[in-house]
């Protein structure tokens, strides 16, 4: 039963690229709000992704969104195979007969990435598995999810990147692939927004700030309760964010009966924060990509972005 603090209970999602970072704690949050979320990826208990970590897989998620509220399913997939794609999306079909939210979030790049270094001096293949990895995985799932949810008016498909349209499309991000990479979703969301515009759909663009994802923070030498010692080194890290935050910000969007005014924007979780009048896991209220763009011109006060 829809309740206020359930408003999704009823609600079908699925959450491609769940295993860990922004996708698990989206799709904890679509289980907050009393969502069943069906969550994937490549790191499952019995067998290890290219991204090398065995400490997070889509069973630990889905566990994770159940304990929430919510009811999570764990389906092992490649996005970069159409068939399981198709398999994935056929099975929820049979289950529900419909999707009421697609977040695609599948990434998997880090390992890959490579600052300092011109196009041509970048290894090629690492280049190239960058855009199969983020791009080419969320037009497969988008070609063959999109069919069943728009079978009812009012769906939602969330592209999650790194960055604004506004600071993109302005700014090289120091690797080409990885420039290319994260500027795809964001022209993803507002061409699928035209496209779902007569099945009464909408699609966004949303980025977190700087994540305290599990990668950056065994990359830092801390954990979520104690990441704060790391501004020590980083000073700047201290406007970054918990996974959570992107997760409530994905969460009150696909809880909005207004949320296609939003359609075709990219969004950032901060601005979301502000609008839904949400906080992070700490209660804060972190601004990112507000403190970056400030940071080209002067030195802006953290706390003032916090």
């Amino acid at each position: 039963m829809t309740t206020e603090t359930t408003p999704l209970h009823g609600r079908i999602c699925l959450v491609a690229g769940a295993t860990r970072g922004a996708g698990r704690a989206i799709a904890v949050q679509l289980g907050t709000a009393g969502a069943t979320v069906y969550v994937t990826g490549r790191t499952t208990r019995e067998k290890l992704s290219e991204v090398g970590r065995a400490t997070e897989t889509i069973e630990e998620t889905a566990e994770l969104v159940t304990a929430a509220g919510g009811r999570g399913i764990a389906v092992p997939t490649d996005h970069l195979d159409p068939e399981q794609v198709r398999a994935l999306v056929d099975r929820i079909d049979r289950d529900h007969g419909r999707l009421d939210v697609l977040v695609n979030d599948v990434w998997g790049g880090e390992h890959l990435l490579v600052f300092g270094k011109k196009t041509w001096e970048n290894d090629l293949a690492g280049g190239l598995r960058m855009l199969e990895l983020g791009v080419r995985t969320h037009a497969i799932t988008s070609h063959l999810a999109i069919p069943l949810l728009i079978r009812n008016p009012g769906g939602l498909v969330v592209e999650v990147t790194d960055g604004t349209a506004a600071y993109n499309g302005t700014r090289f991000r120091e690797n080409l692939y990885y420039d290319l990479t994260k500027n795809a979703p964001i022209r993803m969301a507002f061409g699928l927004a035209k496209e779902l515009e007569e099945f009464g759909g909408t699609a966004v663009a949303v980025t977190p700030g700087w994540l305290r994802s599990e990668q950056m923070l065994a990359g830092f030498g801390v954990t979520e309760e104690n990441w704060r010692d790391a501004t020590a080194k980083v000073p700047d890290f201290a406007v970054s964010e918990s996974p959570v935050y992107v997760g409530r910000a994905v969460a009150a969007l696909a809880a909005d009966p207004d949320r296609h005014r939003w359609t075709g924007r990219s969004l950032s979780s901060g601005e979301l924060a502000k609008e839904y009048d949400f906080t992070d896991a700490d209660g804060s209220r972190p601004d990112a990509w507000g403190f970056i763009v400030a940071g080209e011109t002067g030195k802006p006060d953290v706390a003032d972005y916090r």
